[in-house]
């Protein structure tokens, strides 16, 4: 059975799951959100592997980088001070 809801967002960017869909949730439940276009899909993460959450961060990371070179603030250098930048990770 899906159950469907129309709900609002706040001005502090919160929403509310409806009650009658939060009935076999617990206060501080995480959740994974992905978006895609005009989708929201909001899926319980419990049981996520750490490898799975390991695999969200760094896309979530890179997705940032991208867009921070997007905006023009990213650097240049060549590729030995590159090398170097990396052997101090």
């Amino acid at each position: 059975m899906v159950n469907m809801d129309i709900i609002k967002m706040s001005s502090k960017g919160q929403i509310v799951i409806p009650a009658r869909m939060r009935e076999n949730l617990n206060e501080g439940e995480e959740f994974v959100i992905l978006m895609d276009e005009d989708r929201f899909i909001l899926k319980k993460a419990e049981k996520l592997s750490e490898k799975m959450r390991e695999d969200l961060e760094f896309a979530r990371r890179t997705e940032e980088a991208y867009q921070r070179i997007e905006n023009g603030e990213g650097i240049e250098m060549d590729f030995d001070d590159f090398i170097e930048e990396m052997k101090k990770w």
